[in-house]
């Protein structure tokens, strides 16, 4: 993967205790086959990209919800799940479970590739 793109790699260790996140801590229902999560913040320039590429990623795969959370407003789920840097990019498979996350603006066809251990 080149130098500076994010990996839509596991999960990771800091997943939320009991390792679900639904529309309580999302603000929003999640989608029926996957959710795609961004933590956003009000002057993040690759926020806006993100959310373009994700909002066209959920478009295209039945099922699928995209799902914008600002970062300042939920400071206590960006302790929780350990979110670092805007944008943080969570897959979350139909249960809920966080099975790809990625720090900074994530290629379309990483995005497509990471909904694939969702669905």
């Amino acid at each position: 993967m080149p130098a500076g793109v994010p990996d839509l790699g596991p999960g990771g260790a800091r997943d939320r205790p009991g390792g679900r996140l639904g529309a309580a801590e999302l603000g929003a229902e999640p989608g029926e086959r996957a959710t795609l999560v961004q933590f956003s913040s009000a002057f993040c320039q690759p926020c806006r990209a993100t959310r373009r590429i994700l909002a066209e990623v959920a478009a295209m795969v039945e099922g699928v919800a995209h799902v914008e959370i600002d970062a300042e407003e939920r400071l206590d789920l960006v302790r929780a799940l350990g979110i670092e840097k805007t944008p943080t990019v969570l897959v979350l498979d139909a249960a809920g479970r966080i099975v790809r996350r990625a720090a900074g603006m994530p290629r379309k066809v990483d995005v497509i590739a990471a909904l694939g251990a969702a669905v």
